[in-house]
């Protein structure tokens, strides 16, 4: 996933900001193609079930914590998996 430009000067909490948002960005973006995306990770992944890749509205985090879980991937990784399909 890419990222972008963030300025390492900034204090952690704005860096934090600043790539809470982008990555806010790219979920409101896959949350047009979950279906086709759902399909794709269930066929990479035979573990993961309907209930781990429920995408609901404004429980973003709760959808890549349970992926995180279930994968053993970071945030990022989950995130540049999704994008690579």
């Amino acid at each position: 996933m890419d990222f972008g430009k963030i300025d390492t000067q900034l204090c952690p909490i704005k860096i934090y900001s600043q790539l809470k948002q982008k990555i806010m960005k790219n979920i409101t973006e896959l949350k047009g193609n979950w279906n086709e995306t759902k399909g794709k990770l269930k066929q990479k992944f035979a573990m993961l079930t309907d209930s781990d890749l429920l995408f609901v509205e404004g429980k973003q985090d709760e959808l890549l914590g349970r992926l995180q879980t279930k994968l053993g991937k970071t945030k990022e990784e989950i995130h540049k998996l999704i994008s690579e399909l």
